[in-house]
């Protein structure tokens, strides 16, 4: 590590703990929406109604489960990638504790915007400080550079899959999943760049 990048370590680290938490209220949002939850969230609200465990609990439990399939794949995490699977579920659950469910369509549909947006934002956020990828993020590349398969596939493959159980347990799919594939991408690319944070060569490739 430089000395430059050894200086900007405190800013990274606010940064990260900063776009964790802000993830987990962004799900929140989404959730309180009620048109459809995000893939993995699908996945969650199934599992949440045969479980006594609250959603972030799931999340956090989910997050390992996917961090075990890094092991064949010889994917390695990084400190991100651990705060990552530790954080957002409880983030969550104290979005979900403030933000009231039943509410009227137009605030329900204010309600997903204000979440995806903020997800997007924290997703650049937390991959900008260069600490490592979520859990589920890096089960993607990983797929990705063992099976060769382009990104775009393995990403379509993985989310169809959750989706397709969370549907099948009772999570909630409408047009909100729909338009959070179509959108999530273009968002989060939009808000990397803005909040990436500059890192020597070196150390950027030592991080990813």
């Amino acid at each position: 590590m430089t000395a430059r990048t050894s200086r900007r370590l405190p800013l990274r680290t606010a940064q990260l703990l900063v776009g964790l938490f802000l993830y987990g209220i962004g799900i929140a949002f989404i959730v309180r929406g009620e048109i459809g939850a995000a893939p993995w969230d699908v996945l969650t609200q199934g599992i949440a109604n045969h479980v006594p465990l609250s959603f972030g609990v799931i999340t956090i439990l989910t997050s390992i489960v996917v961090l075990l399939l890094w092991i064949p794949l010889r994917q390695k995490p990084g400190i991100g990638t651990l705060l990552n699977a530790l954080l957002v579920g409880p983030a969550a659950d104290v979005g979900l504790a403030i933000i009231p469910p039943g509410q009227d369509l137009w605030l329900r549909i204010c309600f997903f915007v204000i979440g995806l947006v903020m997800l997007a934002a924290a997703t650049g956020l937390y991959i900008g400080t260069h600490f490592g990828p979520g859990p589920r993020d890096g089960l993607m590349t990983g797929l990705h550079r063992v099976t060769g398969w382009r990104i775009w596939i393995v990403r379509t493959a993985i989310e169809v899959t959750v989706v397709l159980i969370g549907w099948l347990l009772g999570g909630n799919v409408g047009i909100g999943t729909l338009a959070f594939a179509l959108l999530v991408g273009p968002l989060c690319q939009y808000f990397m760049r803005i909040f990436a944070i500059r890192m020597p060569a070196r150390d950027a490739a030592t991080a990813s």
